[in-house]
């Protein structure tokens, strides 16, 4: 599966991503930020994420849906957007984000988690979608802001941070279709 932006693709993992990965998640910048993400990342990880990705990537199996965020301009993996736990049922998912640092501060990261919620409204139908940020990430905190969602709740010492060994407050964000501010294309 391929999604497009301006200047992004959204794509499934492949094999040749492993360096791409390990340069944008073996930095505590942003591994601090994501719950199972271990500091330092190793090739050794990056192999077997994408080897999971690859497995799960089946229908029989789609419950969720992990990309690649991929610079159209040179090819280059900078980030990854997934989109976890589709419940048909409630019309209901969540997901995350993470973008490599050396690509902060450029919108790609806002682009790719609105290319996300496009596709989980629009293709997949969901009504709603649940996110959060570890307490402190004011980056994610704006981004989901701008993107018209709300702060729902906070679970306390939801997460032990596997980069940094710390238990971590997660905010709960929560967005509903009706709410959702949507790019001018």
């Amino acid at each position: 599966m391929k999604l497009e932006t301006k200047r992004l693709f959204l794509r499934n993992w492949q094999e040749s991503d492993v360096n791409d990965l390990v340069e944008g998640l073996n930095n505590f910048n942003v591994s601090k930020w994501l719950a199972r993400v271990a500091f330092p990342y190793s090739k050794e990880d990056a192999e077997d994420w994408i080897n999971y990705c690859r497995k799960n990537d089946t229908e029989e199996n789609k419950n969720g849906y992990e990309f690649a965020v991929e610079l159209k301009s040179n090819n280059k993996v900078i980030g990854g957007v997934s989109i976890s736990v589709i419940s048909q049922a409630h019309g209901t998912a969540g997901g995350g984000i993470w973008i490599n640092e050396n690509y902060h501060g450029n919108g790609y990261g806002k682009e790719a988690f609105a290319e996300k919620i496009r596709f989980s409204f629009e293709e997949l139908g969901l009504r709603k979608l649940e996110n959060g940020f570890f307490d402190g990430n004011e980056s994610s905190k704006k981004m989901q802001e701008k993107l018209g969602y709300k702060i729902e709740g906070r679970r306390r010492q939801k997460y032990k941070c596997m980069a940094d060994g710390e238990l971590k407050d997660e905010i709960i964000t929560g967005l509903l279709k009706d709410e959702w501010v949507q790019e001018i294309k």
